[in-house]
């Protein structure tokens, strides 16, 4: 069911969707969109992360363009003061006269976890993923991105778990074109969220990216398994039969109906000596080949009426994504 003011289902409001990286949040207003809603993003005193409505009461000026001060968001037009609770507490131009209660702005849910910042626009009724690794010193992660799409979050969450592509998209990055075929894989879908695990064939470790903990030269392959996390969140757990490990958390943000950015953060428990700059430079390229293709695709979001597509039997993940989304009303 849509919600009746925007494009988006209801149920999407009441997701956790990722706004920044926290690294990139500080003292400072950050302006961004959310389900079309213009939300503004910013740290207090204690280090705690506000999330609220960017939007002055007063007139419909946006807070972002404003500052911090004491603990309140200023507006820039007439420095109204708002505190973390939404409510206006300052009203310059009248010192003396009662601030009218009607003198607030929406404040959302807003949480920081694995290095994001997470808002939901109303209360959310799926929880975050549970991600050990990030509590476990031997491994080193590195944020990649973000990467701003001009499709919905829908296509680009796919595109993440579309193993059929690599060869073609990725050639010598993530697949090879001589070994196209894609392993069966089977889909369990528990509380919203789907696992599964495929092993597939892979490239060889490039010169420039020497990133993989696959020591085969010939025919190599990965093992991936994944939780996808309706509506928008993947979790990747990629191994080669070794200790190595990289546990990707991607992970896509509903600008707007035919806007997304995605988030990924790469974990690795090896090749700490290897500059985060290679990681960084590797996933550039890959979204960037991935960019192209998906931004061609109509309609812009994911058709979950089956009959819109074709689809075969190497398309599993995502015939299952649609209908979980389907079954927990997250589509349209």
């Amino acid at each position: 069911m849509k919600n009746k003011s925007s494009n988006f289902s209801s149920k999407l409001f009441a997701c956790w969707h990722p706004v920044n990286y926290s690294s990139e949040i500080a003292n400072k207003p950050f302006a961004t969109k959310l389900l079309d809603e213009p939300i503004v993003v910013w740290r207090s005193s204690d280090g705690n992360v506000n999330a609220m409505k960017d939007l002055c009461i007063h007139r419909g000026t946006a807070l972002s363009l404003g500052w911090v001060k004491d603990d309140c968001i200023v507006c820039p037009y007439h420095a109204w003061e708002y505190d973390k609770s939404g409510r206006c507490v300052r009203i310059p131009q009248a010192p003396s006269t009662p601030i009218p209660k009607k003198a607030k702005t929406s404040v959302y849910w807003c949480v920081e976890k694995y290095g994001i910042i997470w808002v939901a626009l109303e209360k959310p009724e799926y929880q975050l993923p549970d991600i050990p690794e990030f509590n476990n010193s031997e491994y080193k992660f590195v944020n990649t991105g973000p990467f701003d799409w001009d499709s919905d979050a829908s296509r680009q969450v796919e595109n993440f778990t579309d193993f059929g592509h690599f060869p073609w998209v990725h050639p010598g990055l993530l697949g090879e074109p001589e070994r196209p075929e894609v392993p069966d894989c089977d889909v369990k879908i528990e509380n919203a969220v789907l696992y599964y695990t495929i092993i597939r064939p892979e490239s060889t470790n490039s010169k420039e990216f020497p990133i993989f903990g696959n020591k085969v030269n010939v025919n190599p392959v990965r093992k991936s398994k994944y939780q996808l996390h309706l509506p928008y969140t993947i979790v990747l757990r990629v191994g080669w039969g070794g200790s190595e490990r990289i546990i990707d958390l991607f992970v896509s943000q509903p600008v707007s109906k035919n806007k997304c950015r995605g988030f990924c953060i790469v974990g690795r428990n090896f090749n700490h000596h290897i500059s985060d700059k290679v990681y960084k430079d590797f996933e550039k390229v890959i979204f960037g080949q991935d960019k192209r293709i998906v931004e061609s695709q109509r309609p812009e979001q994911v058709p979950f009426d089956f009959t819109e597509e074709l689809h075969l039997k190497f398309d599993t993940v995502a015939m299952n994504y649609r209908k979980a989304m389907k079954k927990e009303r997250l589509n349209d």
